[in-house]
Parts: structure tokens; sequence; C-alpha cells
């Protein structure tokens, strides 16, 4: 399974695009749409939209590989699309030690959603963006729940 078109959507509408190196709010160097520089990443000058879109497409297929692993149990596509934008977001080792998890690979898909609605603060307060961008994963993991959930592809 792969991240769709609004899962795409959703991470970028999200993080936003900047050409150059910012600090998120973590104190993270950042680039493009919400990739975080690492020591070995090597950016002068500006990037442009279809190098970020290149970028981005590595760090959404590391978070989808991150949900294959983690995940046991059958989703469907908005449910794999809200964590892979949960993952790219938080990181992997979020979710792996996470209720939402727990609940989720226990088969209460319900419960699960409610779960992403939790991931919103930054340290001790509740961040507006962070809240807005839990509502629209909950909404994306919770729209297709008349759908039936997909079979896990090995990826």
């Amino acid at each position: 399974m792969h991240t769709s078109a609004a899962g795409i959507n959703l991470i970028k509408q999200s993080e936003g695009f900047r050409a150059t190196p910012y600090k998120d709010t973590n104190g993270l160097l950042t680039i493009g749409y919400g990739h975080r520089i690492r020591p070995t990443d090597c950016f002068s000058g500006r990037m442009t939209e279809a190098q970020a879109e290149t970028i981005l497409a590595a760090d959404v297929a590391s978070a989808e590989q991150s949900v294959i692993q983690l995940v046991k149990v059958p989703l469907t596509q908005g449910q794999f699309d809200a964590l892979v934008d949960f993952v790219f977001n938080l990181g992997s080792g979020r979710l792996a030690s996470s209720t939402l998890l727990k609940d989720l690979n226990a088969g209460h898909y319900t419960d699960a959603a409610r779960e992403i609605l939790r991931w919103d603060h930054s340290g001790d307060t509740i961040s507006r963006g962070l809240e807005h961008r839990r509502m629209a994963e909950y909404k994306l993991f919770s729209g297709n729940s008349a759908a039936q959930p997909q079979e896990k592809s090995a990826a």
C-alpha cells in the first residue's frame, strides 16, 4: 500500500513549503516540506518545489515502511494515509509506543481514531497547528470507515 494523493496533500498542507532552512517548533533544522536536515545533507541556496517533492517522496516512503511494519491489522486507504502523516510528523517511535497502535492492532479502530486527537501538544501546550493536523488525520482515518479494510500488503 502506498500513500494516496489525499495523504500527500495532507502532509504538504500541514508542513507547508519552505525554500530555505528554518528551525521547526522543536528547534530542528528543516527545509522543503518538513524534511529534517541531517548532518549528511547538503543544501546550498534555495530549494525548488520540485527538489522538495523528490525529498518528500523519500521521506513518505520511509514513513510508509514504518506503518507497514508496525500495523498488524488491515487498513483502508484513509487509515493508512492518516498513519503515514502521523509518522511523518512525529516519527515511528511515537507510533510504536502509542496507545493508538495498541488499540489499532487489537482491532479497536474507533478507539485508535480517537487516540489520534490526543497528539495535539507541543510540550505542555495545545498547538493550534497540531490540533488542526490531528483533526485532519482523524477525519481521513475515520472517513473510509464504511469501506472494507484492505489486506495489508507486503512491501
